[in-house]
């Protein structure tokens, strides 16, 4: 049996549509093996976020914990004569709701400290927010001066002088020691 030239088309044309359903096949497939690596991949930073919060969390819990011994001595040297830390505290009062890292006090101050592993604008900016609600959420220190600190493993240039303008306490490190970064003649916003 001879073919013809309309044979030979009808037999290329089946091998082209057969080239193109496999090409289509193994493109769905590899599109398919995409999608898979993009959600393992979301997967995956999903995770490494929450690592990384948790260890944020920790390192701020370091901070804390650094702070909290020092706070009652740098306090002092500065003339407000506190003796009491207290940490960690959490209000909910009227729908609104308060937290705070460490509050240094004595009869008539309170100093609000916020403590994070790397102080940012953003954290001085909440930090201002939060003594705001000071005296409203926790009405036991409405007559005392209640001035604020921030406190930080690292503290860039920038924001140690933001807060400082702000009328905020800096609290960083230097060397294996604490200090206030505000100069002598620093006077604290009171709430």
């Amino acid at each position: 049996m001879t073919t013809t030239v309309a044979d030979d088309i009808w037999a290329i044309l089946r091998e082209v549509a057969q080239t193109q359903k496999d090409s289509q096949k193994e493109f769905k497939e590899a599109q398919k093996e995409l999608q898979d690596a993009q959600k393992q991949t979301e997967r995956e930073i999903k995770a490494v976020n929450v690592s990384i919060g948790r260890l944020s969390n920790r390192l701020g819990e370091f901070v804390e914990e650094a702070v909290r011994p020092s706070a009652v001595r740098l306090f002092r040297e500065r003339g407000i004569d506190v003796h009491e830390v207290q940490q960690n505290i959490i209000v909910k009062r009227d729908g609104e709701g308060l937290e705070i890292d460490l509050l240094v006090i004595n009869d008539k101050d309170a100093v609000v400290i916020e403590c994070k592993s790397n102080l940012s604008l953003d954290d001085v900016n909440d930090h201002l927010t939060r003594l705001e609600k000071v005296k409203r959420l926790m009405p036991r220190y409405k007559e005392c001066r209640v001035s604020g600190a921030v406190a930080g493993m690292v503290i860039p240039d920038n924001v140690a002088a933001y807060a400082i303008r702000k009328g905020l306490y800096v609290i960083g490190q230097n060397g294996d020691h604490l200090e206030l970064r505000n100069d002598a003649v620093f006077v604290a916003k009171v709430w």
